[in-house]
């Protein structure tokens, strides 16, 4: 778990994603020489802040988003929400500005109003996030940034093994996307045979997706994948072993919304484990759903 516990203590909420680009880039390079293949890193100007690693001849992408939820300060002691955090006050905050380290608290008004309070005025145009706070059990992983820290972790564990793929890390989905476009046009445009993508994103617990049942396969969101494709998911899902359970919503959406919505024939699919205390700094993750999720994307890398 030291990577993961890594991957918590790097604040990255939407516009700060350079963080976690350079500490994937910097894992990478440092692990890269002990995985069975070592990719092929492409970053830039010309890609802002996100970050694909190419294996092989890929025919499939996994695509994990950087970024997270968190706050801006605004004027006096006034937050401004980035992405959907879950308020409530005395919720920790910690950030950095011109004076120093911040270490705050969130204070949420009758008219649900947002405001930190610390002992001194806070910069404007700083970021907060929660405070790092990772815990481990025999049973749960639990902590904040599970969505999408799990998404990044299980991504640079199945790169381990991966021999033909893309890893696509990609920034903003929490904030209303816009990088996926320009990604998804980058790698058809450069590696044709990438018809298909898997989204490395954390799903939510509710009354049909349960702790420690499996990695969830999502039939569908806000969006529908194609049929055919799920349908072959799902075989090859029921031909790992890997532990499942079907996930069907009508609202949300991830980057495969992007992916969707594109002018490339790609298929895509949401695959990923469900937490509880969505967005909050406890979010909470069973330990057998998080393999499940990084054995089915090994699985599905290896045979799609």
């Amino acid at each position: 778990m030291k990577l993961l516990e890594k991957l918590i203590d790097i604040p990255s909420p939407s516009g700060s994603e350079h963080l976690m680009r350079d500490f994937i880039i910097d894992y990478v390079k440092k692990n890269s020489p002990e995985w069975s293949v070592r990719p092929k890193l492409i970053y830039g100007d010309q890609f802002q802040d996100n970050l694909i690693l190419v294996f092989g001849e890929p025919r499939t992408a996994i695509f994990a988003h950087m970024d997270t939820i968190g706050f801006t300060v605004r004027y006096q002691d006034q937050l401004v929400p980035i992405g959907g955090p879950h308020a409530e006050s005395g919720f920790e905050l910690v950030g950095k500005d011109g004076m120093g380290f911040i270490d705050a608290k969130l204070r949420v008004d009758e008219e649900h109003q947002l405001f930190y309070d610390f002992p001194r005025a806070i910069e404007t145009g700083t970021t907060l996030t929660w405070k790092p706070n990772l815990k481990v059990t025999e049973e749960y992983i639990q902590g904040p940034y599970m969505d999408n820290r799990l998404g990044i972790y299980n991504a640079l564990k199945v790169a381990e093994t991966l021999e033909d793929g893309v890893l696509v890390f990609s920034c903003f989905e929490e904030h209303g996307g816009g990088s996926v476009p320009m990604l998804i046009k980058y790698i058809h445009e450069n590696y044709p045979n990438v018809r298909q993508a898997l989204i490395s994103d954390i799903t939510w617990v509710t009354e049909g997706v349960q702790h420690g049942k499996g990695v969830a396969i999502s039939l569908r969101d806000r969006n529908i994948p194609r049929k055919k494709f799920i349908n072959r998911i799902l075989a090859l899902a029921d031909e790992s072993g890997v532990s499942y359970q079907l996930e069907v919503e009508g609202g949300g959406s991830s980057d495969g919304r992007e992916v969707h919505h594109s002018p490339f024939p790609i298929d895509w699919l949401f695959i990923g484990a469900p937490e509880d205390n969505v967005h909050t700094p406890n979010e909470k993750v069973h330990i057998k759903d998080l393999v499940s999720m990084i054995s089915l994307y090994k699985f599905l890398m290896e045979h799609l």
